[in-house]
């Protein structure tokens, strides 16, 4: 039995799996997002709004949070 290949709409309670999907995320977010219209913690709470529904997000939101701000440290975003 051949294992599947990794997908991205596979999700998990983790903060491996969150950590994935707020890179893309800050990303996609970031390329339209306007410099001077709140910065970085604007663009934070917008990408933490779009990922809400993550079962890492939803069982522990401060959580998820602090690997965002960790994120955004460890890639200089």
């Amino acid at each position: 039995m051949q294992p599947s290949p990794p997908s991205s709409d596979r999700l998990f309670n983790n903060a491996d799996s969150f950590a994935y999907v707020f890179d893309q995320a800050w990303r996609q977010l970031s390329s339209g997002h306007a410099s001077g219209s709140g910065g970085n913690e604007a663009l934070l709470e917008a990408v933490l709004v779009q990922l809400a529904d993550h079962p890492f997000a939803l069982a522990d939101p401060a959580m998820a949070r602090q690997v965002g701000e960790f994120r955004i440290r460890l890639l200089g975003l």
